[in-house]
């Protein structure tokens, strides 16, 4: 299995999981999943995004763990899942792995907090409609995220013309140019894409060993799924409490996809704004991720057995709570 290179010392490096297992997808997929933190204890799952993996966590995870049973694991073809096959890319796959990795890790009548970054909430909205998550979600997390007209929105390429932008934005992400070694050049380009300015060295070299480990063929495979991505429909299907979190310089899914989001959810739980931060929030501001799930386990709950809730409660109770602002 690939191997992630070891991150600098410190908050970067991956705890040691009290357990691993395979989660089997719908399509045969073998999807790599750990457990960390007490059994017990209220659960989390975390999901990573684009040319990420577990590693992309390691902050959060070693502040939620204590206290938590955090679930986290690798998308199809990154980190130590295998590579998926001809038709193995889609956002239903994505949904599929989701499904398979709760079921599997977390036990029956548990719900959890899901959270994802990036793709890995644009994993939860592609499930929107599945059973599991009316029945297993407590909540969710929308973190530097988007819905759809990913390419159009971008802002890698400061090109005026709307058309180009998006053409230009369309060839990168479906790109397989090979990445190269982890170079001063190649770390200035990281910070410049990912994440925001004053993002300290070490943050910045922890994300590039990530994304630079992730095979070139994943990283065009999903990166033409982003490009034609469509879940806005999705989203109002979201009926559990979800929380939105950006960065105000975030140029892969900028602020206008957060707002956009929160008008159309139909419990957001408030949207926090991380001033100055850009797409790599979980890495550039753990704390302030971290605090939003744990609000989130407080106010919802997720280590009690609980029966899952009937279709008709499902489509006609009100929210449990109103909406609330937070911010950063």
């Amino acid at each position: 299995m690939r191997r992630a290179p070891s991150p600098p010392p410190g908050p970067y490096v991956p705890p040691v999981p009290e357990r691993e297992l395979t989660a089997v997808s719908a399509d045969g997929s073998r999807i790599h999943t750990e457990l960390h933190g007490p059994e017990d204890a209220p659960a989390v799952v975390l999901a990573h995004g684009w040319v990420c993996s577990t590693a992309f966590w390691a902050p959060v995870l070693r502040a939620l763990s204590a206290d938590h049973r955090v679930i986290l694991y690798d998308q199809r073809g990154h980190g130590r899942s295998p590579v998926p096959g001809p038709g193995g890319y889609s956002a239903e796959a994505l949904a599929d792995d989701l499904v398979a990795v709760v079921e599997a890790a977390l036990p029956p009548g548990r719900r959890a907090v899901l959270a994802g970054h990036s793709m890995g909430a644009m994993t939860v909205m592609a499930a929107a409609d599945r059973p599991m998550v009316r029945e297993r979600a407590a909540a969710a997390v929308l973190c530097s995220t988007g819905a759809s007209r990913l390419v159009e929105r971008s802002r890698i390429v400061p090109l005026r013309s709307p058309r180009a932008r998006a053409r230009v934005h369309r060839l990168l992400l479906g790109s397989r140019a090979p990445m190269g070694p982890v170079t001063p050049l190649a770390k200035r380009l990281v910070r410049y894409v990912t994440m925001g300015p004053g993002t300290d060295p070490a943050t910045v070299e922890v994300a590039a060993r990530i994304l630079h480990a992730c095979p070139r063929v994943v990283r065009a495979e999903w990166g033409r799924v982003l490009a034609d991505l469509e879940l806005d429909a999705r989203v109002r299907r979201l009926t559990t409490p979800t929380a939105v979190i950006v960065g105000t310089a975030d140029r892969l899914t900028p602020p206008e996809h957060a707002h956009a989001l929160a008008a159309a959810l139909p419990h957001c739980t408030g949207l926090t704004e991380l001033p100055g931060l850009g797409h790599m929030t979980p890495l550039e501001d753990p704390e302030a991720v971290t605090g939003v799930i744990r609000g989130l386990v407080e106010e919802y709950g997720t280590s009690r057995e609980t029966d899952p809730p009937t279709s008709e409660a499902r489509e006609t109770d009100p929210p449990t709570s109103e909406a609330k602002e937070q911010t950063a």
